[in-house]
This record gives C-alpha cells, sequence and structure tokens, in this order.
C-alpha cells in the first residue's frame, strides 16, 4: 500500500510537473515564434539546445551518483556525499564557464550566427545559479520529495513566459539579449523557492572525503558521459542543419520537435521516479523486480503515448497551424517522422535509468556514443541529399539502431522482453480505474 501510494503520488506531482511546463514552454514558444523572425527564432533554439549541454556537462556528472548514494546510504554519511558532489560541481563549473569564453565565437561562426557569441558569454551568469538550484533539487529528489522541484521549475519558466507575454501584448521590441536576461532573473527566483522546500533536509556540515569523491566521480563519469552523448544526439541534428543550410532551417526543425516534446511528459515524469526506486530495489530485491520495473514503467508510458501520437498525427497540420503559424507549414511532415520517435523514446529513457541504477553506466555510456556517432553520419549525408527532412530520417534510423542494442543488453542483464511492456500498456487503463477511480482493491 505504501509503494502504491508512493508511485501514485510521486507520479501525479511528477506527470503534473512535466505538464504545466511543458504547456508553459508552449505557450512561451507559441508567443515567442510570433515574436521572432524564423532566422531569429532558429538562433533562439541553437542557443538553447547549446547551454542545455553545458548543464549537462555539469549535471550529468554529479545528479545520478548524488540521488543514487544519498537515496542508499545511512544518515551520517550524508554531509561527505553532499561535500564532494559540491566539489566536483564547483569544478565542473569553472571549466564549463572557461570553454564557453573559449569556444563562444568558433561555434557562433560555424553556425552562421554570429549573435550568439555575446548571448554566450552572457548565460555564464545563469549558469552559476543554476548549478546551486541543481544541488538543491538532487538532495530533494533523494529525500523520494519533488514539490520544491516542481515548484520552482515551474517559476523558472513562468517568468520568461510572463514576460514574453507582456512584450507581445503592449507591441514592445524584443532581442535576443534581452531574453537571456530574463534567464538571469528566473534562475534567481527559482533559487529562493527551492531552498524554502529543501532547507529541512539539508543539515550538512563540510565533510570532505576523498573516497566519496572518487566514487561519486568514478561512477558519475559514464553517466555523464552517457547525458552528453544523448543530448548531443537530440541536438546534433539541429546544428548540422544551421551550419548546412542556415539557422532558419534550424528552426523549421525545431518546431517539429517542440511538438513532440509534448509526448515526452510521461516518458520524462516516470524516469525521474523509477531512478531512486531502481537503486534502493536492486540493494533489497535483486534484479528480478528491475526487470518488472522496466517493463511496467515502459508500459504505462506507452498507454498514454500512443493515444497521443495518433491524434497529433491526425492533426498535424491543425497543431503546426495553430502553435507555429502559416509560415512554418513546412514542419508538417518533418513532424510526420518525428513522431515515430516517440514509440523508441520509452524505451530507451527507461533503459538508461535502469541500467544506471544497477551499476553498469559504462554500458549505457558505450551505447550512447555509438548512436550518437550514427546519429552524427547519418545526418550529414541525408541533410546533404534531403534537406532538412534529412535529419528527421537520419534520427529515426538511430533509434531503431539503438533500440536494437538495448534490447540485447537488457535481456542478457535482466531477461527483460519488451513485448512485455505492450501488454502491460495493454492492462494499464482497467488497473487504473479499478485501483485509482472504483477503488477495487
Amino acid at each position: 500500500m505504501e509503494k502504491d501510494q508512493y508511485w501514485l503520488k510521486s507520479g501525479i506531482i511528477n506527470v503534473v510537473q512535466n505538464f504545466s511546463g511543458t504547456l508553459i514552454n508552449m505557450l512561451t514558444f507559441i508567443v515567442l515564434v510570433r515574436l521572432l523572425s524564423k532566422n531569429d527564432y532558429g538562433v533562439w533554439g541553437i542557443f538553447g539546445q547549446t547551454v542545455l549541454i553545458l548543464e549537462i556537462i555539469r549535471g550529468g556528472l554529479i545528479q545520478s551518483a548524488l540521488i543514487k548514494f544519498m537515496a542508499g546510504a545511512e544518515q551520517k554519511e550524508h554531509s561527505a556525499i553532499f561535500t564532494a558532489s559540491l566539489v566536483i560541481s564547483g569544478t565542473m563549473t569553472i571549466l564549463c564557464i572557461a570553454l564557453n569564453f573559449m569556444f563562444s565565437g568558433y561555434l557562433s561562426r560555424m553556425l552562421k550566427a554570429p549573435e550568439l557569441e555575446q548571448m554566450f558569454y552572457l548565460y555564464n551568469i545563469v549558469f552559476l545559479f543554476s548549478g546551486i538550484l541543481s544541488q538543491f533539487n538532487c538532495v530533494e529528489q533523494a529525500n523520494l520529495k519533488y514539490t520544491g522541484i516542481f515548484v520552482s521549475g515551474l517559476a523558472r519558466q513562468a517568468v520568461p513566459c510572463l514576460f514574453i507575454c507582456v512584450v507581445f501584448l503592449f507591441k514592445l521590441n524584443l532581442n535576443l539579449m534581452t531574453l537571456v536576461y530574463v534567464q538571469i532573473a528566473s534562475v534567481i527566483i527559482s533559487i529562493f523557492i527551492s531552498w524554502f522546500y529543501v532547507k529541512k533536509f539539508i543539515h550538512f556540515s563540510f565533510v570532505f572525503s576523498r573516497h566519496w569523491v572518487e566514487k561519486i566521480f568514478h561512477y558519475g563519469k559514464y553517466a555523464f558521459a552517457t547525458s552528453l552523448s544523448s543530448i548531443l544526439s537530440g541536438t546534433i541534428d539541429q546544428w548540422m542543419l544551421s551550419g548546412i543550410i542556415s539557422p532558419a532551417a534550424s528552426g523549421s526543425f525545431n518546431i517539429a520537435v517542440r511538438v513532440t516534446n509534448l509526448i515526452d511528459i510521461p516518458t520524462n515524469a516516470v524516469a525521474t521516479i523509477v531512478f531512486p526506486q531502481s537503486a534502493k530495489r536492486i540493494e533489497t530485491e535483486g534484479k528480478q523486480a528491475i526487470k518488472y520495473l522496466y517493463e511496467k514503467s515502459v508500459g504505462t508510458i506507452l498507454a498514454m503515448v500512443i493515444p497521443a501520437i495518433i491524434f497529433i498525427y491526425i492533426f498535424d497540420g491543425y497543431i503546426i497551424r495553430l502553435l507555429a503559424g502559416d509560415k512554418y507549414a513546412d514542419a508538417v511532415p518533418i513532424l510526420n517522422i518525428t513522431l515515430l520517435y516517440c514509440i523508441f523514446g520509452p524505451f530507451g529513457r527507461q533503459f538508461g535509468v535502469i541500467i544506471d541504477s544497477i551499476g553498469k553506466t559504462r554500458v549505457t555510456f558505450i551505447i550512447v556514443v555509438v548512436n550518437t556517432c550514427v546519429i552524427l553520419i547519418l545526418n550529414y549525408f541525408l541533410i546533404k541529399k534531403y534537406g532538412t527532412i534529412g535529419a528527421a530520417y537520419a534520427t529515426l534510423i538511430a533509434n531503431i539502431f539503438g533500440f536494437t542494442i538495448a534490447q540485447i543488453v537488457l535481456w542478457k542483464e535482466l531477461r527483460v522482453n519488451p513485448l512485455m511492456a505492450f501488454v502491460y500498456a495493454y492492462k494499464f487503463y482497467p488497473e487504473f480505474i479499478n485501483k485509482y477511480i472504483l477503488k477495487k482493491g
């Protein structure tokens, strides 16, 4: 009963978090795409993807490790674990800022977007504050709480949204640098909100432990490389479109990706609550429990994802016209291909979560790196041959390849049967209705 309550409460909070966040982002996108030219919107999309890589470089090294070790360690070890994560996070923050200053000019020229250089420089301020926010969120998640993450994340998204809506309503001038200043304000507000929720869990003293620094680093290095390779695989197509064709082409592709991101809501929500649970269960119940956790969580996601895919396929043209306007009609055929990613997404995302939780981060790392190389090569040739839609074909083929390899690994490690996910998806609706609506056991 307690486990059911955990899944229900945590699931509701995380679905609401992802759903509300995606809706706010969607509103921001709807307004922004009408305020900016096709070129400027393409530049803003590239900027968002690139700075996300900086966040992944830092967070990927410590986030999974901090959650895993704090969730499974005794209370007396928490100070040493938290201190170790702060040391690693601080070091990575300095390194990333240095990399930003070194390569911003080169990257902006390579992507045919010179305005990016000053935007990247200014983002360093956001990056400093977001590191503090990330630490707070990890501590709260390690304690199996999510409310502070939800509220602070909501505030961080809502502040830019409100600003953009005011600009649109009052027909004010807007430039890309102003949007970065708004990001600075939003992350500072989020830190104060997050502290209010997490302060009761932070009773740490500074206890430097080389053992924990090395343990977190050696666990996190593969999770970090996996996260980095994963985000690169989702960014390469937009970068290459901008470099080979133009930022405007990247903008059209970004429109299709934005729509499919709506379908990722349940995937992200379930992944957030599965990781700390799987980290605990591998210690107490063994691999059989993890096998069930994978198949059931993927099935739950598919039960929510498949109807959404069908709906968007039916109304694809109307959805693009409603969200982005007639000038992005070229995004419709791209959307029809990117929707197919969504079938493979739950399998891939939960694969990373489960394999990382049983300590096989190196396996995930190798698979994601290979998949990223496949995407890079396919994008180069297919964009050259087919233009913008070639990027969609490249990513779809790479997703099928990655899915095949991941399922082979899961069968060898846990005897996972991917078809069971569809069985659980079929059973999801009657189970949910009986247990949570009709209250039948």
